[in-house]
């Protein structure tokens, strides 16, 4: 694209990063809460605890990744 953006072009690029990162971030709340799910609510050790919740940390944060670049990426190729 060349020359400067329209009002409404920035309009819809704000509108779609927010978007983007609100289902990014409950995309990553809802896996970290099932894999989390039997340190949060099991009775397990503190290790065994710690360790679902690492794990629970790590899948939440490859999936907002993975979420937001994908929904940045289809915008900006229906764009073209």
């Amino acid at each position: 694209m060349t020359g400067p953006r329209t009002q409404d072009e920035r309009d819809a690029l704000t509108i779609e990063i927010v978007f983007a990162l609100v289902t990014a971030g409950l995309l990553a709340a809802v896996l970290y809460v099932a894999v989390a799910s039997p340190a949060l609510f099991g009775d397990l050790g503190r290790a065994q605890e710690r360790a679902w919740q690492g794990a629970a940390f790590a899948v939440a944060t490859v999936g907002f990744a993975v979420r937001l670049v994908r929904a940045l990426w289809l915008f900006s190729r229906q764009r073209r």
